[in-house]
């Protein structure tokens, strides 16, 4: 008979992604981990594996759950124009010290590990689909320049939205990162 887990599993792979944002896979160690998630080495193995199966664990949960909160914002608001200020303009809001997880896996690896890659490429093509689709969606309502291509639009909003993570993560204060966003959208 299988024993049932001493703690939840939710809130301690919420905790092994605050510590990956953090210090990114190479700088965490297990014992960080373990501290961090509050269980022991044994359940770490058992219920995940190894470091590197919890790091892939957190890897796609914390990128499911922020493209879902980016798209939430996107499908609530009114207009194409103030969903996309709204999913931007969250992420100017967030403490400096919370690393983007997604964006440090990048940094770190790169191409040069298949499951990581293939599991930021994933998030990345939702993503990319949902701003695309709002985009197009903004053009049909006159609210975004009708001569942008959605999918060249989509890749540029990316571009910009791991450009604030890594300057709010590099100290740029809120007010910094809303400029930058305001600028960005009058280009659309």
């Amino acid at each position: 008979m299988a024993r049932h887990k001493a703690f939840d599993l939710h809130q301690a792979l919420k905790r092994a992604i605050a510590v990956f944002a953090a210090h990114g896979f190479a700088g965490t160690s297990t014992a960080m981990l373990l501290n961090a998630m509050g269980i022991s080495r044994q359940s770490l193995y058992d219920t995940f594996g190894d470091k590197r199966q919890l790091y892939l664990a957190a890897l796609s949960h914390y990128s499911q759950e922020s493209v879902s909160d980016i798209l939430q914002h996107l499908e609530q608001a009114s207009t194409a124009r103030a969903g996309l200020e709204q999913a931007l303009a969250a992420f100017t809001q967030r403490p400096a010290d919370q690393g983007c997880m997604g964006v440090n896996a990048v940094c770190e690896f790169g191409i040069s590990d298949r499951d990581i890659t293939q599991a930021t490429h994933q998030s990345g093509l939702r993503l990319a689909t949902g701003l695309a689709h709002c985009i197009r969606e903004g053009q049909q309502r006159g609210e975004f320049d009708p001569q942008l291509d959605p999918h060249s639009a989509a890749g540029y909003l990316m571009t910009l939205l791991s450009g604030l993570k890594v300057a709010a993560r590099g100290g740029a204060s809120e007010q910094a990162l809303r400029q930058t966003l305001q600028i960005a959208l009058r280009n659309l």
